[in-house]
């Protein structure tokens, strides 16, 4: 039952725009779908950070395209604890998980949507 009803407010996510997971949420909805996390570790004041939002997590497809392949989840450095983990040299600072708890890729800055999907399209 439990598995239903995640799947079904995952599917209704979709329809809001760009959301974005905490990691604690993305690590319960891994155990469901296995997909990679992909989280953006991030700053409310971060130049680079909020060009990413607008020029490529808030484009419809690109948004799309992100989302079927990966658990989408954020980090705020402004708020949120981070794992020691993940060594964030600056920000915005993208990190790859896999279901064993491994990154398995780590892509640092601010990229276009075509640089962006050719620098994640290979995780698996």
């Amino acid at each position: 039952m439990n598995k239903i009803l995640l799947a079904c407010c995952l599917g209704s996510l979709s329809l809001f725009g760009a959301e974005f997971h905490s990691y604690e949420e993305a690590l319960k909805l891994q155990k469901v779908n296995h997909k990679i996390i992909m989280i953006d570790v991030m700053r409310g004041d971060c130049h680079y950070c909020i060009k990413m939002e607008e020029e490529v997590f808030n484009d419809k497809e690109m948004y799309k395209w992100l989302q079927k392949r990966f658990i989408l989840a954020e980090m705020n450095l402004d708020f949120d604890e981070v794992p020691t983990k993940f060594k964030v040299p600056f920000t915005p600072s993208f990190f790859f998980v896999n279901k064993q708890g491994k990154i398995v890729k780590k892509i640092l800055g601010s990229w276009n949507i075509q640089d962006f999907k050719d620098l994640t399209k290979d995780i698996k």
